[in-house]
């Protein structure tokens, strides 16, 4: 299934827009990523292993996002847009969402 950022894709007419569709995640981040993170922080350097949990996070929400679609008999996703968010009293939780138009070509 085609997902895009953009309002249409080349080549495509849309016939019918099925709806907006949502993928969401919420994951922790557990205490061994934490001290790993909290060492590049002081450091320097990137954390492997939160960019890791956040390309996870992403992922799943897209996958998400693509079953709803199909569920609806769309043939793409239009206009997808993704958001982060840090959740939790100790900001221990990550939340990935995004949401886009499903839709079906002629």
């Amino acid at each position: 299934m085609i997902v895009t950022t953009t309002n249409g894709v080349q080549g495509k007419q849309v016939e019918s827009y099925q709806g907006i569709v949502f993928g969401e995640v919420i994951t922790g981040i557990n205490v061994l990523k934490d001290l790993g993170a909290g060492m590049r922080n002081f450091f320097g350097g990137r954390s492997k292993s939160y960019e890791e949990e956040l390309t996870l996070a992403r992922e799943e929400a897209i996958e998400e996002m693509k079953q709803r679609a199909q569920e609806l008999g769309a043939d793409a996703i239009i206009g997808m847009k993704m958001d982060y968010e840090v959740l939790g009293s100790d900001n221990g939780m990550l939340m990935v969402t995004c949401s886009g138009t499903a839709v079906t070509f002629l």
